[in-house]
């Protein structure tokens, strides 16, 4: 019998927190990793478990390959998680890319439908912007309000904005590559204490990728959506959703509108929310989390040791 607990969330991570050899030392504890792998790269028709293990880097980090891989491991996790606790989390999210992770565990969609429709995402995302037509950057240290005025004195009659508000202080920002490197200017002119570019070849959640969101809503009208079983809050607009055709339209939206991250968490933290668990590779999201919701427990799921450590601490 599983025990959904009312105030432990589960988040999963987007793009880039892969790495070469991820979740190896999970894989060699735990046959569900590789099994779940398995099944990710009988739906893409290439091996997916080579590329994440022997890469190269440059494998791994094509847009077409990351997102599928990412949403592999971040499943993966949470079937060994499943086997071997029955504790479930009442809340989801994911952060961008993740949130099609959340929708997988949350039994919302199937896995194989959404391997196949990340990689098509992807892949129109790519092809939406050319090669060094656009770019993203990290502004570390200015209010949201003020990356937004930022971006706004930027633009010149190009496509810059604030397209994740990871926690305060971070924000990050996309659009075309002259306007987002005028934004780095402005920001740092304005105070900020770092302005990096980050090594994207895809500016996510701008207005630039409105064409691919078009084409990726004609691939989510044909995929099967049903109720989460979790509470699970969207990126776009901090909100949960039972209707298939609302959660379409909140996944086509995401494409081209902010990660509002920040306020996702603090929504779950103020409905009662008191321990995040990341699931899956990296650790980029409990240090976002921890900056957001300071009172609460934050742990992650990443190897065998962190595994046992969470399963621990929540089996009491």
């Amino acid at each position: 019998m599983n025990n959904q607990t009312y105030n432990l969330a589960f988040v999963f991570p987007g793009q880039g927190s892969q790495s070469i050899g991820m979740l190896t030392d999970l894989a060699a504890s735990y046959p569900e990793v590789k099994h779940t792998f398995e099944r990710a790269s009988d739906a893409l028709g290439k091996d997916l478990w080579t590329i994440v293990n022997e890469g190269p880097d440059e494998e791994l980090n094509q847009t077409h390959n990351t997102q599928p891989a990412m949403l592999a491991a971040g499943v993966a996790v949470w079937e060994v998680w499943c086997k071997h606790s029955n504790i479930r989390p009442a809340w989801m999210a994911g952060h961008s890319l993740g949130e099609y992770t959340a929708l997988v565990c949350s039994d919302a969609m199937s896995f194989e439908d959404a391997i196949k429709l990340v990689a098509a995402r992807g892949r129109l995302m790519q092809e939406a912007v050319p090669p060094g037509v656009g770019a993203m950057a990290a502004i570390l240290g200015l209010e949201d309000h003020q990356v937004v005025q930022v971006c706004a004195n930027a633009a010149q009659g190009e496509i810059v904005s604030a397209v994740n508000f990871n926690s305060p202080g971070q924000v990050v920002i996309a659009g075309h590559v002259a306007a987002v490197e005028r934004a780095m200017l402005e920001a740092k002119a304005a105070g900020a204490k770092r302005a990096v570019l980050l090594p994207v070849s895809v500016p996510s959640h701008c207005a630039l990728m409105e064409p691919a969101a078009q084409k990726l809503d004609e691939q989510l009208q044909n995929t099967n959506i049903d109720t989460p079983k979790m509470t699970l809050i969207h990126n776009v607009d901090v909100a949960s959703h039972s209707a298939s055709e609302v959660i379409r339209n909140a996944l086509k939206e995401q494409l081209y509108k902010p990660v509002r991250w920040a306020d996702s968490i603090k929504f779950m933290h103020d409905q009662g929310v008191t321990c995040f668990v990341e699931c899956g590779p990296g650790k980029v999201l409990i240090g976002l989390n921890r900056r957001i919701a300071k009172e609460a427990e934050h742990m992650s799921i990443h190897d065998p040791e962190s595994l046992i450590t969470v399963l621990e601490q929540l089996n009491g």
